[in-house]
């Protein structure tokens, strides 16, 4: 799994146990430790001290040990993700065989996914199709759901309707 993939798995988890799903400093910690970066180096990336990112960072992986039922550290995060991802894979391919509804862990299929959501019945937006959008928030939402955004989230990152996210083309 990629980076964006292993995020929406984690914030998937999340917003299962607690209702609420990961902000962006907590996607960027878990990118930072995910790509072997030290909290500063996390902090100079995105522009936060050390000393938060330390104390943001220790408050998540406590959290996400909550969620997983294991202790996660920095250290650890990648390899608790691996077998908390494998099991979910494991559990939906033996459901799915046994034609059983049953998911096996409360938090798989929990939170809506944009996915789910019914197909817009307009077409996508173009740059000449949608004036409202200028080139840059297009090629913005683009960039967004290559970290692994959701379109709610890039709307509201953006301060646009959610109706015109969704109708950006993922290709322009």
């Amino acid at each position: 799994m990629d980076i964006p993939q292993i995020l929406q798995f984690v914030d998937e988890a999340v917003c299962a146990k607690t209702g609420k799903h990961l902000n962006d400093l907590q996607r960027r910690i878990i990118m930072g430790i995910l790509k072997g970066q030290k909290y500063a180096g996390v902090a100079e990336t995105y522009g936060y001290s050390a000393k938060h990112i330390k104390k943001a960072s220790h408050e998540l992986l406590r959290m996400l040990s909550d969620v997983f039922g294991e202790d996660v550290k920095k250290s650890n995060l990648e390899s608790v993700l691996d077998r908390q991802i494998n099991v979910n894979i494991t559990l939906r391919t033996k459901n799915n065989r046994h034609h059983n509804n049953v998911t096996g862990i409360g938090y798989i299929y929990s939170c809506p996914d944009s996915s789910t959501y019914p197909p817009e019945k307009s077409q996508p937006a173009t740059r000449d199709s949608h004036p409202a959008i200028p080139k840059i928030k297009i090629e913005t939402v683009n960039k967004l759901r290559q970290f692994g955004l959701r379109d709610e989230q890039i709307a509201e990152a953006l301060d646009l309707p959610l109706e015109v996210v969704k109708q950006v083309d993922f290709e322009e």
